[in-house]
């Protein structure tokens, strides 16, 4: 299950700030390591100096919980966040959004849009403005009939199952669609959950969300406080590699809670 090792890319900001928060979280969900990194450009020893006097910060914001402060060189922040969860051993990089974007949603920042496109480790964004909650409510894949997204309805059964709660699938119906083979294509995700983990029918669920475009179809399902979703990498992506997609980085825009996104072949 992802969230292991977490590594939370922070930066002296608010998306920095809910991106610690954020990471925080689901160690405290997974029982997992906490690391926590400031990216600085390369060959410059005030720019190292100053990004391990924001992490020195850091331990009053942690209120005493656990975790490994880290300063990494890198030619940009996606860049140095990659090389460094290789390093350390990370499975999960968490960032946030850049300020000025919809409060409630995720912005796509530089290091972000990196991430999205050639991290090897899953990347978790948050929406700006966010605050995770006490629990996680429910997990909700984000399915379309491929190989890449059977990968993580199963790798979100066994988080489901181990975290004790909910899995839902949900498929986008945009415009004019065959809503009934959609309908199909869930109910068989829906037995490859149940087979994957020790999940009772009644916590697996499934919605078609319909509407004339992506935003519009998010919006015609429901959303918990405390929802995570998680999306499957493109099939153009690299094996072990993440890259988002046209639709996926609208649904990414629109969601209104922190996604996740699986490298491909990550099962």
């Amino acid at each position: 299950m992802i969230g292991e090792h977490v590594l939370a890319g922070y930066v002296q900001d608010a998306g920095g700030r809910e991106a610690l928060d954020l990471a925080r979280g689901i160690v405290m969900l997974t029982g997992g390591r906490l690391s926590v990194a400031t990216v600085h450009p390369p060959d410059l020893p005030a720019a190292a100096g100053e990004a391990r006097a924001v992490l020195d910060q850091l331990p009053d914001v942690l209120d005493g919980q656990p975790a490994d402060l880290l300063v990494q060189e890198g030619r940009s922040v996606g860049r140095g966040l990659t090389v460094l969860a290789s390093r350390i051993g990370a499975d999960l990089i968490v960032v946030g959004s850049p300020d000025g974007g919809a409060r409630g949603r995720i912005g796509v920042g530089a290091a972000a849009d990196h991430l999205l496109h050639s991290a090897t480790e899953a990347v978790m964004l948050a929406p700006s403005g966010y605050t995770p909650p006490d629990d996680l409510a429910r997990i909700t894949v984000m399915y379309v009939r491929r190989p890449q997204c059977d990968e993580a309805v199963i790798r979100a059964a066994q988080a489901a199952d181990r975290l004790e709660v909910p899995l839902r699938l949900v498929t986008l119906a945009i415009g004019d669609v065959n809503g009934e083979r959609l309908r199909d294509d869930l109910a068989l995700a829906i037995r490859l959950a149940l087979d994957s983990a020790d999940l009772l029918s009644e916590d697996v669920s499934a919605d078609l969300a319909e509407g004339d475009d992506v935003a519009d179809a998010l919006d015609d399902v429901d959303w918990l406080d405390g929802e995570l979703l998680v999306c499957a990498s493109s099939e153009d992506a690299a094996a072990h590699r993440v890259f988002v997609g046209e639709v996926a980085l609208k649904v990414l825009r629109a969601a209104p809670c922190p996604v996740t996104v699986l490298p491909r072949g990550y099962y």
